[in-house]
C-alpha cells in the first residue's frame, strides 16, 4: 500500500512538471484550420513575419477572438503599406525626422497620395474604415469587436491587403 502511496506521488509530481510543457502550443504557433479573414494564399512565400500575422489574425477570428483580430488586420495593414514603400524605394517618404516610420493614419494618407502606384477606388474609400476597427480594439477601453464588425470589413480588408501586395514582387 505504501508502495502504490509513493508511485501515486511520483506520477502527479511528474505530470505537474512535465504537463503544462505537454499542454501548450509550440513556441512558434500554429496553423489556423481556416482562413476566414484572408486567404493564406496572398501571403505564402513571402516574409515570415508576414505569414505568421496572416495565420494569427485568422486563427483568431477562427477562435472569436474579434478584438485581437482586428489589431492583427490593422498590423498586416500597417506592415503591407510600410512593405510597398520599401519595395518602390520610397521608405523615406513615411519616417519623420527622426527615421521611425509614421503612424497608420499618416501611412494611410501617404500611400491614398502616393503616385508610384494607383490605388483603386474602393481601397481609397476602404483604408479609413479599416484602420477604425483596428484603433477601436487596439485602443478604446470600452468597445469590444463582434463577429459582424469584422464580417463587415473583411471584403475590403482583402481587397485592400490583395492590391497592397500586388505593389511589392514578394506578395502571390
Amino acid at each position: 500500500m505504501v508502495e502504490l502511496a509513493r508511485q501515486a506521488l511520483a506520477l502527479a509530481k511528474r505530470i505537474q512538471e512535465e504537463g503544462p510543457t505537454q499542454f501548450v502550443p509550440p513556441s512558434a504557433g500554429t496553423t489556423p484550420a481556416t482562413q476566414m479573414v484572408l486567404p493564406h494564399s496572398l501571403v505564402l512565400g513571402t516574409r515570415g513575419y508576414i505569414e505568421r500575422i496572416c495565420y494569427q489574425m485568422n486563427g483568431c477570428y477562427e477562435k472569436g477572438w474579434y478584438d485581437a483580430g482586428a489589431v492583427m488586420m490593422r498590423r498586416l495593414l500597417e506592415t503591407l503599406i510600410i512593405e510597398a514603400f520599401e519595395h518602390n524605394g520610397i521608405a523615406h517618404k513615411i519616417k519623420n525626422a527622426k527615421g521611425d516610420f509614421l503612424y497608420l493614419g499618416d501611412l494611410i494618407g501617404a500611400a491614398l497620395t502616393e503616385p508610384s502606384w494607383n490605388l483603386g477606388r474602393n481601397s481609397k474609400g476602404a483604408l479609413p474604415r479599416l484602420k477604425d476597427i483596428g484603433d477601436q480594439s487596439a485602443h478604446s477601453r470600452r468597445f469590444t469587436a463582434h463577429r459582424e464588425d469584422i464580417d463587415r470589413i473583411l471584403h475590403d480588408f482583402r481587397t485592400v491587403a490583395q492590391e497592397f501586395c500586388r505593389f511589392r514582387v514578394l506578395c502571390g
